[in-house]
């Protein structure tokens, strides 16, 4: 049992507040973008900046035994009511802190999916959000330090995992099914893809969240996606999410890459860039994209060399059994 953080944590805690920024863009990146790193913070808008995923488009690896305990110590969620679309996510120093996020998308980082792969579940797991700060306990942080980046990201996976079991009471049924999918090969002239210099430092590209520029790097915003320094598997993780399915890596390019991709997106298209159904535009919205443009399809074989072609693939589903909300604390 998690307790709750609301009647445990010190005054000095309560000071502690992450500096978020404003989210309404693709949260199933966020997530995985969260989960590159140890720590991580929340990403912006439009033309979000974000460190960007490493996974492939495929089903994630099946965790392995850790000997950490993998729960958080303390946690406290609460519904948040407002009709903002701006969700902040932060992993750090040894805190998780989410603001108005569904549940459904704690599903998606908590198991590393994209949001088509979790099906079933009530209505609410989508439009209800919730604002949610857990702590770990000091000595996980301490071991956390010492243990190689893939592993941080299981724990961390694995502890929102306790607290979706925990808190919400959900139960997932995990299912392999044969589902529609794109192979991501390379067009008959060739890829126009620009191979990144190793340790660009990017002038005039995109800058971290430390004010400097490095590879592995990424900014979108409706009908554009800028990369800088990406492998094949962050594309093809990108091209998921925007697509609603599974995308096969099948270039056989294995440098890291610089580009941007501009189309014109088509509607229903890349509802990872609209943010929660039914919020307030807001100031900080961006403009319409531009609808005169290419198709995403098109656009990838005259900007980037590179071509999607319809396949079928198995892909990991998660199917929620049961979850119930969780106790207002």
């Amino acid at each position: 049992m998690i307790p709750n953080l609301a009647n445990n944590r010190s005054s000095a805690e309560r000071r502690m507040r992450p500096v978020a920024v404003g989210l309404a863009t693709a949260i199933g990146l966020v997530a995985l973008a969260l989960f590159s790193s140890a720590r991580a913070g929340a990403r912006s808008p439009q033309n979000a900046v974000a460190q960007a995923p490493v996974t492939s488009g495929a089903q994630s690896a099946p965790m392995s035994t850790l000997s950490i305990s993998a729960s958080f110590e303390v946690a406290s969620i609460k519904p948040n009511h407002s009709a903002t679309m701006n969700i902040s996510i932060m992993f750090q120093q040894g805190r998780f802190v989410a603001t108005g996020i569904p549940v459904k998308q704690l599903i998606t980082m908590a198991y590393d999916v994209k949001d088509f792969q979790v099906t079933a579940g009530p209505g609410w797991v989508t439009s209800e959000k919730y604002d949610i700060e857990a702590k770990e306990p000091d000595s996980v942080v301490q071991e956390m330090d010492k243990l190689p980046p893939d592993q941080r990201r299981e724990l961390n996976r694995s502890m929102l995992q306790s607290l979706l079991a925990d808190r919400f009471k959900l139960k997932l049924i995990h299912e392999t099914r044969e589902l529609p999918a794109y192979a991501l090969v390379v067009a008959k002239n060739g890829p126009k893809l620009h191979e990144a210099k190793p340790g660009d430092t990017y002038p005039n590209g995109i800058k971290g969240f430390d004010g400097q520029g490095h590879g592995g790097m990424m900014r979108m915003g409706p009908g554009e996606l800028t990369g800088q320094g990406l492998p094949m598997s962050s594309l093809v993780h990108l091209l998921s999410e925007q697509l609603g399915r599974n995308v096969l890596d099948q270039t056989g390019l294995k440098g890291n890459y610089d580009f941007t991709l501009k189309w014109a997106p088509e509607p229903g298209e890349g509802m990872m860039l609209g943010g929660p159904a039914g919020g307030n535009p807001g100031a900080e919205s961006a403009p319409p994209p531009d609808t005169s443009g290419p198709s995403i399809f098109t656009a990838i074989q005259e900007q980037m060399g590179l071509k999607l072609e319809s396949t079928k693939g198995p892909s990991e589903v998660l199917v929620i059994d049961h979850v119930e909300r969780p106790s207002e604390n």
